[in-house]
């Protein structure tokens, strides 16, 4: 099918990623894909919920929120609500339990780690672009907690890549935009491993079922996908101590900023 963006329809949309935009935090990620554009941050507090006291344990929890100009109409704040929307509370269980899976509880030792997801800008896959966002802001904080002797050995155990796949006119398409799932048949989020592997899969049929044979068809776009996707985990890592003076990031010329946004995906 004709995408509105002209794309393949095993072609993602293009990514940038901005490394350490929150000074204090010690990983902090802002993620665009496309036009969607999430900020993740990762902090830690040497606690645990109640559960796990005397355990030897960490835990790792997360937080999603839209914020009021991230959407057409504006989204209302939840703290002025004074209730969570449900979908903010089931994205945050989402992002929590995949990114647990990325885990070494016994590695944390009884700390806590929050990560803290903001969607600034949203035009569709704002949760795997989470998921996404917070892995690598994770991984950026591992690196300086190791640096900085916060713990001493890693806790990431296994890298993950989340995806959306939808089915449009009878078609699958990776990575659709909000027009795109707006007005599909199926929409569907993959969380997996570098060795392809599953960690979850979400979604199901919103306007016609889907047959085996497009699943077959969805399966192979999300392995391609992720499999871009973890490339560029290897091709680019994020600044670490060396860009850190007394807590407060040095003034550098060079932006720690590597970019998609111009690549070309050969057909």
């Amino acid at each position: 099918m004709k995408r509105v963006d002209d794309r393949r329809s095993d072609q993602m949309r293009p990514f940038r990623v901005t490394y350490d935009v929150y000074q204090f935090a010690p990983g902090s990620v802002l993620f665009q894909v496309g036009n969607t554009k999430v900020l993740c941050a990762v902090s830690i507090e040497n606690s645990v919920p109640p559960f796990l006291r005397g355990k030897s344990s960490g835990w790792l929890t997360a937080e999603y929120a839209l914020l009021p100009a991230s959407t057409m109409q504006r989204t209302p704040r939840e703290a002025a609500t004074m209730k969570r929307a449900g979908r903010s509370v089931e994205i945050s269980r989402l992002v929590s339990r995949t990114l647990r899976m990325a885990v070494d509880m016994q590695a944390l030792g009884e700390r806590t780690v929050y990560i803290d997801c903001d969607v600034l800008q949203a035009d569709g896959g704002t949760r795997t672009a989470s998921i996404n966002g917070a892995y690598l802001a994770l991984r950026q904080a591992e690196q300086r907690w190791l640096q900085r002797g916060i713990i001493d050995r890693p806790f990431i155990v296994r890298e993950l890549a989340a995806l959306s796949v939808g089915i449009a006119n009878n078609s699958v398409i990776l990575d659709p935009d909000y027009q795109e799932d707006s007005v599909g048949d199926a929409d569907i989020n993959v969380i997996m491993t570098r060795d392809n592997k599953v960690i979850e899969i979400q979604g199901g049929a919103e306007k016609n079922p889907f047959t085996w044979d497009q699943f077959e068809v969805l399966k192979t776009y999300t392995q391609k996908g992720c499999d871009e996707l973890f490339a560029l985990y290897d091709a680019h890592r994020p600044p670490l101590d060396d860009s850190i003076e007394q807590g407060a990031v040095k003034n550098n010329k060079k932006n720690p900023l590597f970019s998609l946004i111009n690549r070309k995906i050969a057909s």
